[in-house]
């Protein structure tokens, strides 16, 4: 590692530290304004500190472990995000809806790409710093469908719950980890998601709820298709592995 790694590195965990107090306070202080009671308020606290956690732990497990300037522009994100899981998650059990997780969702949602063109400045750009981006834009879909879910429905659920639902079943199909050829309608899909979210926790807009409703419609399209054509290809690897292992029994033998 050069001198460019080992600075970065030795700022892994001053920036953990760093980002979990930019959590605490701000969320400590959002949930004593909350109305709904002090379960509630725990668990939106218990929420963001979820989010808070992983962003860190993306960072902290790194090896070697190190932390560039875009993952400073990340992990901000991920505070903002972890921000709206503390007053989203009261919300959808007591059904009230208030400016903050706009306001802050939105705020997270603008800066999105801003990372990536740091990462590219100072080139710092890495597979895990890409990977902790997407991580990072996943939950602020999920926070941001709780938040939906308390206007629109539960059902709004399933926007930001599809990404894990996927993660999850590579665990079982682990070819579904394999990378995918760049399309322009993922990203324009991916990046519909958080926006459609956001204009129906808007108050007074028109058929506000059906923005998450074609939101959902086109990730399962999205996803669908990047499942077929894994599967597709891990089962057309699969396909001469078994004609090479097998012989009719009635063929001759082969030499050894």
């Amino acid at each position: 590692m050069g001198a460019a790694g080992w600075a970065m590195s030795g700022h892994a965990m001053p920036d953990a530290v760093a980002t979990l107090a930019a959590y605490a306070v701000p969320a400590l202080w959002l949930s004593s304004l909350s109305a709904s009671g002090p379960v509630l308020q725990m668990a939106g606290l218990c929420a963001g500190a979820l989010v808070t956690a992983a962003a860190v732990g993306s960072v902290l497990r790194r090896i070697p472990r190190f932390s560039t300037p875009a993952d400073r522009v990340t992990l901000l994100r991920a505070v903002l995000v972890a921000l709206c899981a503390v007053v989203a998650v009261p919300e959808l059990f007591t059904g009230r809806s208030s400016f903050l997780v706009p306001v802050l969702g939105g705020v997270a949602f603008l800066m999105d790409g801003l990372d990536g063109a740091v990462a590219r400045r100072t080139g710092t750009a890495s597979p895990a710093g890409a990977r902790f981006d997407a991580a990072t834009d996943a939950a602020l879909v999920l926070v941001l469908s709780i938040a939906a879910a308390a206007v629109a429905g539960p059902w709004t659920l399933a926007i930001g719950g599809m990404y894990y639902v996927f993660t999850a079943a590579a665990f079982f199909r682990p070819h579904l980890r394999e990378p995918l050829p760049p399309s322009v309608s993922r990203k324009a899909i991916g990046a519909f998601q958080p926006l459609a979210l956001l204009v129906a926790l808007v108050p007074g807009i028109p058929w506000a709820a059906a923005f998450p409703a074609v939101a959902l419609a086109l990730l399962t399209y999205s996803f669908t298709r990047d499942v077929v054509q894994l599967e597709i290809r891990h089962r057309s690897r699969e396909l001469p592995a078994a004609h090479a292992h097998f012989r009719h029994p009635h063929s001759p033998a082969l030499p050894e």
